[in-house]
C-alpha cells in the first residue's frame, strides 16, 4: 500500500525536441527566459481549440506589455495532419502563438511529460476522418522552464489574466 507521502509524483513538463510552424527545430531550452503558456490541441478541432486559443489570445491582449514576457505555444496532438505549414496557416488567426509539431513519437513523449490525454476516435461512417478528444488545459512554465500552474477550460479570460499578471509582477524567488 502506498501513502500519499511516498507516492512518487512525476513533475509536469520536461525536455522535448519539436519543429515550430516555421520549420525550425526547438526544444524546451528555446523558451527559457520567458514564461511559457502551453496548450495542446489540433488544427482540425472544431470547438475546444478555437475557443481556448481565442480566450488565451484575449488574455494576452488584456495584459498589454506584460504579455511580451509570455511565449504562447500550441503543441499539436495530431502530427499526422498538423505539419508546420498546416500549423502556420491555422495560427494566422492566433498570431501570438507558435505551433509545434513533430513525429508521433516526439508528440507522444511531450504529451506524457505534460500528462495530456488525447485519444483518436475514428468517424463511425468509415469516411477516414477522425476526432481527438483531449485535455483542455493551458500550462504555465516559469522562465527557468519549471511548471508553476495550469488553467482549465472552465476559467474565464479575466481570471486567467489576473493569475498570469500575478506571476509576471511578483518575485517568487525569495
Amino acid at each position: 500500500m502506498t501513502s500519499l507521502e511516498t507516492w512518487p509524483l512525476r513533475p509536469i513538463g520536461g525536455s522535448f525536441c519539436l519543429i515550430d510552424h516555421n520549420g525550425r527545430v526547438v526544444s524546451e531550452e528555446t523558451y527559457l527566459g520567458d514564461y511559457a503558456l502551453i496548450f495542446f490541441g489540433f488544427t482540425h478541432c472544431r470547438v475546444v481549440c478555437p475557443r481556448a486559443l481565442t480566450k488565451l489570445s484575449i488574455v494576452l491582449k488584456s495584459l498589454g506589455p506584460l504579455a511580451d514576457r509570455i511565449r504562447p505555444i500550441y503543441v499539436t496532438i495530431d502530427p499526422e495532419r498538423d505539419t508546420p505549414e498546416v500549423m502556420r496557416s491555422f495560427l494566422q488567426s492566433y498570431p501570438r502563438f507558435t505551433g509545434l509539431t513533430g513525429s508521433r513519437e516526439q508528440i507522444d513523449r511531450v504529451k506524457k511529460a505534460f500528462r495530456v490525454f488525447a485519444q483518436r476516435v475514428d468517424d463511425p461512417t468509415g469516411n477516414g476522418d477522425y476526432a481527438i478528444p483531449h485535455t483542455a488545459i493551458a500550462y504555465v512554465l516559469n522562465p527557468r522552464g519549471t511548471f508553476v500552474s495550469h488553467f482549465t477550460d472552465a476559467l474565464s479570460a479575466e481570471e486567467i489574466a489576473v493569475r498570469l499578471k500575478l506571476f509576471l509582477t511578483t518575485d517568487f524567488s525569495s
